[in-house]
C-alpha cells in the first residue's frame, strides 16, 4: 500500500493558471512516451509515486498516448485504483482529443461526435467520472471552431471535465477559441504549446503575448526538445537514445556537430548556475512566470528527480539570458 510523503508540498511552487482559481505545479508529469505495455509496470509505478511525493500533482495525458494509443490512460487508471484512490482530490488529471484513435470518419479531429466519444472512452480507460482539464489537441481545418469549442463546453456542462484547454493552436485561433468559449460561459483555462530554448515559436509568433492578453494559462510540452536539452547528447548520439532509434519525434540527422557544440556551450552556462543542462532548460521556460507549468517525461524516478531539481533556481540575470540567446541564435 502506497502512502504519500507527508512533506510533498514543502518545496514545489504552484502557479495560478491564468485568471482561474486552479494552481498547477511548476513541473508537471507528461505520460506521452513511457507509459505502455512495452515499459516495466514497476518502473511506471515508481515514477508516478516519486512524482507525487515531490509535489508533482498534475498528470497530463491524451487519448493517443502509449504506445499503443490508449495505453497510457489505461496504465494510469490501474495506478489510480491501486495507489492514488485516496488522493484523487489532490491530483489534476488532464487528457486530450484530436489525433487518430479509431478508423473511419469519426475517429479523429474536432467534430462534436469524435470529441465527446473520445472523452467517454478516456474516462472509461482511467476509471474516472471526470478529468480536471480536457483539451482540443489540435485545430480541425474542416470543422467549425464553434462546434469543437461547443463540445468542450458540453463536457463541462455534463460534469465530465472541470476546465478546458487547447493545444497546438495559433495565436489567432486561440483568441477565437477564447471568444467562443467565453460567450458559452466556459472560460478557456490553458494552452499547451511546444516551447523550449531551441523552439521559440510561441514567442516569435505572438502566442505568449496572446495568452497574456487573454489571461489564459500555459503548460509547455517538449521543453527538453525530446532529450536534446539534457546531458545525453553532449558527446553525440548514444546507442540507446531516441535519436538513435530514428524516432518520428527526433531524427538522428537533427543531431549535428554544430548542435552538439551549442549544447556543450549551454551546458557550461548550466554548470555555472549549479544546474544540469536539463534543469537549465526547464528553468528557462519557467523564467519570469509567463509559463504556468512545464511538462516533463521520465523513464526513471532518477530522471524525474533531476528535472524537479530545476525549481531550485528559476531566476536568470540579463547576462545569462543574453549568453543563451547568443548560443541558440548564432
Amino acid at each position: 500500500m502506497y502512502t504519500a510523503h507527508p512533506d510533498r508540498y514543502a518545496d514545489m511552487p504552484y502557479r495560478r493558471t491564468g485568471r482561474s482559481g486552479l494552481k498547477l505545479p511548476a513541473l508537471s508529469l507528461g505520460l506521452w512516451h513511457n507509459f505502455g505495455p512495452d515499459r516495466s509496470v514497476e518502473t511506471q509505478r515508481a515514477i508516478l509515486r516519486r512524482a507525487f511525493d515531490l509535489g508533482v500533482t498534475h498528470f497530463d495525458l491524451a487519448n493517443n498516448y502509449g504506445p499503443p494509443p490508449g495505453a497510457a490512460e489505461s496504465a494510469l487508471g490501474d495506478f489510480l485504483k491501486s495507489d492514488f484512490a485516496d488522493y484523487r482530490d489532490e491530483l489534476v488529471i488532464s487528457t486530450k482529443a484530436g489525433y487518430l484513435m479509431w478508423p473511419g470518419p469519426y475517429g479523429e479531429w474536432g467534430s462534436r461526435k469524435y470529441v465527446l466519444s473520445s472523452l467517454d472512452q478516456s474516462l472509461k480507460r482511467m476509471g474516472l467520472d471526470y478529468v480536471d482539464i480536457f483539451y482540443s489537441h489540435r485545430p480541425d481545418p474542416d470543422t467549425p471552431l464553434e462546434e469543437t469549442m461547443g463540445a468542450l463546453h458540453s463536457a463541462v456542462q455534463q460534469g465530465k471535465a472541470l476546465y478546458v484547454g487547447v493545444s497546438n493552436y495559433s495565436a489567432e485561433q486561440t483568441r477565437e477559441a477564447a471568444r467562443i468559449l467565453g460567450e458559452l460561459g466556459t472560460p478557456l483555462l490553458i494552452h499547451q504549446p511546444r516551447y523550449s530554448m531551441l523552439d521559440r515559436r510561441p514567442e516569435d509568433e505572438g502566442l505568449l503575448d496572446a495568452l497574456d492578453e487573454l489571461q489564459v494559462g500555459s503548460i509547455v510540452f517538449s521543453p527538453l526538445e525530446q532529450g536534446l536539452l539534457s546531458a545525453r547528447y553532449l558527446d553525440g548520439i548514444p546507442e540507446d537514445s531516441r535519436a538513435a532509434s530514428d524516432s518520428p519525434f527526433l531524427n538522428s540527422d537533427a543531431v549535428t556537430e554544430e548542435l552538439v557544440g551549442r549544447l556543450r556551450d549551454l551546458n557550461d552556462i548550466a554548470k555555472s548556475r549549479g544546474q544540469t543542462l536539463a534543469q537549465l532548460a526547464l528553468a528557462w521556460v519557467l523564467r519570469g512566470g509567463r509559463v504556468t507549468s512545464a511538462l516533463v517525461g521520465a523513464s526513471s524516478p532518477q530522471q524525474l528527480e533531476d528535472s524537479v531539481g530545476a525549481i531550485g533556481n528559476l531566476d536568470f540575470d540579463a547576462d545569462e539570458l543574453a549568453r543563451i540567446d547568443a548560443i541558440v541564435k548564432k
